[in-house]
């Protein structure tokens, strides 16, 4: 037997393309592969698609395209946690972080474009969103700022929602961010608005949450987005979408009691939402399987009474910081699969409340 090793074939200096679809160039051999929104023609067998319209992948096998078990996993989480904006004295565009598996004091990232009390966030894992929020005058504000979360700086402008408001909550499926509900002092909005975190442009109508009432917390895993509790009539409402298909929310199941205020944070199983009021700030988490509906079930308690706090998770821990009904400086945190009470993990650099988390690498 023999064998013959070739580290690269060239045309030219460009990659060869042989009659059976595999390619050489580069030191490297390419099977068959595609990525856009339609059916290849004319593949060969064992041929690989990437379905762009949907983010599926396909394997063809006997004269036929079979979807494989799973697409490629996002991750929406990370090592660093980021909380931005709020409100202490003054309106707020201070972007603090922390290392979430080590406990400390955060540090100064930079800071948001604007000043925003009660924005959103979210991520793809490397870059965080932060977006509305009620700015001095007091306006409602429509503008989605973008940080790198890996590197520290001021953030940078992303786009504008498709209505201005603050009160609002975000999360993210590791490709897609939605922001959810919210309002202006006159108006309460069920609006549920979606980007490509990647892409920077104005945010796209995605449908209507089952409720109006703002002030929600908001978690996701890969697939599904979940909106809890509610000012406006304290509401234990909570409510779901799938982050790829645009359309309106369908009804989850409910929360151990109304409340508005809390703050939701989750791994890729599990939702955790904590803090809220009714009539004084609570220390209650409440947790759900995301991808099983039904009522909450008891967590455990932050280390104090929290509302309009930031939240944030690295897959791992899940992390609430600052709010208040006067602010506070404040960071806790969990193990997210173990219920148990909440440890004090430090402080951030300027207590506020009605700030917003995110977290990536």
């Amino acid at each position: 037997m023999s064998t013959i090793k070739v580290d690269t074939i060239t045309n030219g200096g460009s990659a060869v393309d042989f009659t059976t679809n595999a390619k050489i160039g580069d030191g490297t051999l390419k099977k068959e592969y595609y990525e856009q929104a339609t059916e290849p023609a004319y593949p060969c067998e064992g041929a690989l698609w990437f379905n762009t319209s949907d983010d599926t992948f396909h394997i063809y096998a006997n004269g036929g395209w079979y979807a494989t078990v799973a697409s490629q996993i996002l991750i929406w989480y990370g090592s660093r946690g980021l909380f931005a904006g709020g409100y202490a004295s003054t309106f707020s565009n201070v972007i603090d972080y922390i290392t979430i598996a080590t406990t400390s004091n955060a540090t100064d990232f930079g800071d948001l474009t604007v000043s925003p009390w009660s924005p959103a966030g979210c991520s793809n894992g490397s870059r965080g969103l932060f977006a509305g929020g009620q700015v001095s005058g007091p306006a409602a504000s429509n503008v989605i700022s973008y940080v790198t979360i890996s590197t520290t700086g001021n953030a940078t402008d992303f786009g504008d929602l498709t209505v201005g408001r603050y009160n609002l909550a975000g999360c993210s499926d590791g490709s897609r961010g939605v922001f959810g509900n919210g309002g202006t002092q006159s108006t309460n909005i069920n609006n549920i608005d979606y980007v490509t975190i990647a892409t920077p442009g104005n945010a796209t109508d995605f449908g209507d949450a089952t409720i109006t009432n703002p002030n929600r917390g908001a978690c996701a895993d890969a697939t599904r987005g979940v909106w809890a509790g509610g000012s406006n009539g304290n509401t234990d409402v909570i409510d779901y979408i799938t982050i790829a298909t645009p359309g309106n929310a369908t009804d989850f199941g409910n929360l151990v009691r109304a409340k508005y205020g809390v703050s939701g944070c989750s791994d890729t199983t599990r939702g955790l939402f904590g803090g809220g009021i009714w009539s004084n700030p609570e220390t209650d988490i409440d947790y759900v399987t995301i991808q099983t509906a039904g009522n909450a079930t008891d967590f455990g308690d932050l280390t104090a009474g929290t509302v309009y706090a930031g939240s944030c998770a690295n897959g791992t821990r899940g992390v609430w910081a600052g709010g208040g009904n006067s602010a506070t400086n404040v960071i806790h945190y969990v193990t997210i699969q173990t219920t148990g009470n909440a440890t004090d993990f430090g402080d951030l650099t300027l207590a506020r409340y009605n700030i917003a988390g995110c977290s990536g690498t």
